[in-house]
């Protein structure tokens, strides 16, 4: 029982030195990665970037003792990071003690909903977000995000939480451009453009190992960060309009609750539900693609409580939303990680890196962190998915594109609020219409197929058909109507055989349909029968009274149910 809460109980149990030395390797790798990225995306969330140090300390610990995935790295990320700025963006001035409050408040209610719905065992919410219209809203948003970082990179200072208000507000400052800042922006991304591309085969060519080639990629950004702030320091270019860190506060935050305000409690409420399902949904993806490589499980609802008392910590020692993330769980999990105590290992370097290492990035450029997330975020832009998708479903598609256009517009509460209600009716939409065929025998066998797609045996008086749907309220009318106008068009037919090897279930409307149905076939001297019934299926009918007034009878098989007609 405590280990389904307390996985840790479970790999704990069989920790050796070998597996302390892996952690502590992948530990290091990911901890060096981690730095910047922490303080580029607490920029991103309009926070100061001590506050995306803090986010990754105590979640990263929390996750070790209730998380189920041996390789999975929580802290911040790009999409839950402009999430952030836009929830809280809307409510006080980036800057003010006002607007930290609540984004860290933002934190603690979706640690708050995700730990309930862990313990409510609620994890299958996360599949009203369909795959086409996360793609969608993870694109758009990368795309918001690369557009945001032009203030950082060019000095110019753009506000906005869409693209058009991002591109109104540039085209009104364009006169504030900074060439200093400019050209720091500008080397950065190359650097790091190049070192994504082109720094692990020159280091494998120098004779580094894979793990060491590894290591210098996952360095570029630091080497990135050092070079510049050093630029930046010896030329005095803070003075000539280069933005910089500043001041980071070298100690670890007091840990505290926020305050109750049942107003911005209720403001944010909505903000915290769509992070919190964007980002459950993201863990879960990255936790059990890993997962798999290894021929490990997850828990989804486990995963539920840990992202969701991961969020709590990240409130509690003053940081912001927080969820896994691919790009440093992949690298965790190739830098060799074997249990969740690699994520302690990195939350330890990150309070060091936080106490002794935040006096040295003073003159930071802004520019370079924001290089940093604009070429993170680029890898999220998924052109692919959109080809592929508007190739296989026109459906699908137009759920993905309503959801790309509605968040570069509209910003992202609306792009994916507006996806997943396109979604549901899509889903509403081909389920009310089901997909079902009349069917006849293969000759010489006891297979039924589609009469418009095969030759095959059939009975004048008979029509069996088959629905290739589960029965429920929005198309229980439909199969209704679909026989009634069948027979209308045949006087012939005396059975009608229902074949339900695709029903999972039946609901309340449903049965009430059939049941009409039932009496209106009796009453024009037809019997309806039933064949290949599911056993849950059965059992709720048998519950019922309806197989008592069936005028005709239920097979096993479809083979049974055409012979006995042609008796």
């Amino acid at each position: 029982m405590f280990s389904r809460y307390f996985p840790i109980l479970i790999w704990a149990r069989d920790y050796d030195r070998e597996t302390l030395v892996n952690d502590l390797i992948a530990a290091i790798i990911v901890t060096i990665m981690l730095i910047p990225q922490s303080l580029a995306y607490a920029l991103l969330a309009g926070l100061p970037p001590e506050v995306g140090l803090y986010a990754s300390i105590a979640p990263l610990v929390i996750y070790a003792i209730f998380g189920t995935s041996r390789t999975l790295a929580v802290g911040p990320v790009a999409v839950a990071s402009l999430m952030t700025a836009a929830a809280v963006g809307e409510l006080a001035v980036q800057g003010t003690p006002e607007y930290i409050a609540a984004a860290i408040l933002l934190a603690f209610l979706s640690g708050l909903m995700l730990t309930l719905m862990g313990l409510l065992r609620l994890g299958f919410l996360a599949n009203f977000l369909s795959h086409p219209v996360i793609s969608g809203f993870i694109t758009a948003s990368a795309i918001i995000i690369a557009a945001g970082q032009i203030k950082n990179l060019t000095g110019i200072p753009i506000e906005g939480h869409n693209l058009l208000q991002i591109l109104e507000s540039l085209f009104a400052r364009i006169d504030q451009f900074n060439l200093d800042t400019a050209l720091i922006g500008l080397g950065a991304i190359v650097f790091l453009y190049w070192a994504r591309r082109k720094l692990k085969p020159l280091l494998k060519k120098a004779g580094l190992s894979e793990r060491l080639a590894d290591i210098g990629v996952k360095m570029a950004p630091i080497l990135s960060i050092t070079a510049t702030t050093l630029v930046v320091f010896l030329f005095s270019l803070d003075h000539v309009g280069v933005l910089v860190v500043g001041a980071i506060p070298n100690a670890l935050p007091a840990p505290a609750i926020p305050a109750f305000d049942a107003a911005l409690w209720r403001e944010l409420a909505m903000p915290a539900l769509l992070i919190s399902i964007v980002g459950y949904v993201e863990t879960v993806s990255v936790a059990q693609t890993l997962a798999a490589k290894r021929r490990q499980r997850i828990d989804p609802d486990q995963e539920l409580i840990a992202l969701g008392t991961a969020n709590l910590g990240s409130a509690v020692s003053g940081g912001f939303p927080v969820t896994g993330g691919f790009s440093r769980s992949v690298v965790n999990f190739e830098a060799g990680a074997q249990t969740p105590a690699a994520g302690a290992f990195t939350a330890i370097g990150i309070a060091m890196a936080t106490v002794f290492l935040t006096p040295l990035i003073y003159y930071l450029p802004k520019a370079t962190l924001g290089a940093t997330i604009f070429v993170a975020v680029l890898s999220l832009v998924d052109l692919k998915t959109i080809r592929h998708t508007f190739a296989y479903s026109k459906a699908d598609f137009a759920a993905m594109a309503a959801t790309i256009l509605l968040t570069l517009l509209q910003g992202v509460e609306i792009g994916i609020i507006t996806g997943v209600a396109i979604s549901l009716f899509l889903h509403l939409q081909r389920t009310s219409k089901p997909h079902y065929a009349i069917v006849g025998r293969v000759p010489g066998t006891e297979h039924f197929r589609n009469i418009l797609r095969h030759a095959v045996e059939t009975d004048p008086e008979t029509l069996s058909i088959r629905i290739d749907e589960s029965l429920y309220f929005p198309n229980a009318r439909f199969l209704e109507d679909t026989i009634n106008s069948t027979l209308a068009a045949d006087p012939a037919i005396k059975n009608v055989v229902l074949m339900c090897p695709a029903v999972n279930f039946i609901d309340a409307s449903a049965l009430e349909s059939i049941e009409a149905l039932n009496e209106r076939l009796h009453d024009n001297h037809v019997r309806l029968h039933l064949s290949e019934v599911k056993g849950p299926v059965m059992d709720r009918l048998k519950r019922t009274s309806f197989l008592q007034k069936l005028g005709g009878n239920i097979y096993l098989s479809q083979n049974d149910a055409f012979e006995d007609s042609r008796i």
